[in-house]
């Protein structure tokens, strides 16, 4: 037994096919034997969170179903189940997930065996340490990643040595007070900031309410 449970769920993306989704069963889940979470600075309350179906993750599913891809090199940031990875995947996009939880590799190569999808490439995406694997990016993907109080900056440095001169990062929001730091910390990295809102019902008809903040940069600061 892993130490703890799980469930298959189905998650619908507009305009594409539904995605079959292996989660954690809850938010009451927790298994840390090597203490490989801890040692990324994941708390036993935040151990869960990687393993849930969130609104905002449905909401990035969706828009990568129809966002021009291009030649884009794609980075997905926080990647938790990896929806959006998995849309961008199975529409041939480069893309790359990443995420700092020990688990979420193992769910994410889980969920591409459940979808009859191709490995994609994963590598671990730690905002407060050196991640040298990565690379840069042109476009950078996340979803309700502003939870916390220091995430504007970790984020904020963490795109500076990882988005490319000339880049745009998307970020599915569910309008959390710490989205206007970020903003400030993106306008000095020299991204220029939108905001659109987000409040047409999830494909299931819950209601969402939130907003996609888009930075975009055509060259880097000096």
């Amino acid at each position: 037994m892993p130490g703890y449970e799980v469930r298959i769920q189905r998650v619908a993306v507009a305009g594409g096919a539904d995605l079959t989704i292996r989660s954690l069963l809850d938010r009451q889940q927790y298994s840390d034997p090597l203490g490989e979470a801890e040692a990324a600075g994941i708390s036993s309350a935040c151990w869960p969170l990687f393993g849930q179906i969130w609104p905002s993750a449905q909401k990035l599913a969706d828009l990568m179903q129809v966002w021009e891809l291009g030649s884009s090199r794609v980075l997905e940031i926080g990647c938790g189940l990896g929806l959006a990875s998995m849309v961008v995947h199975r529409r041939h996009g480069d893309i790359t997930a990443s995420d700092c939880h020990p688990l979420a590799e193992a769910f994410l190569h889980a969920n591409l065996l459940l979808n009859r999808l191709p490995d994609l490439k994963y590598r671990t995406g730690n905002w407060t340490r050196a991640n040298p694997m990565l690379g840069e990016f042109d476009l950078i993907i996340g979803s309700d990643v502003l939870y916390e109080p220091g995430h504007p900056e970790q984020l904020a440095g963490f795109l500076k040595l990882h988005a490319a001169a000339r880049s745009e990062v998307l970020i599915v929001d569910p309008r959390r007070g710490n989205r206007k730091v970020f903003s400030r910390c993106m306008a000095l990295l020299g991204f220029v900031p939108t905001e659109t809102m987000l409040d047409s019902p999830l494909q299931d008809g819950s209601p969402y309410h939130g907003c996609l903040l888009r930075y975009r940069r055509e060259q880097a600061t000096q």
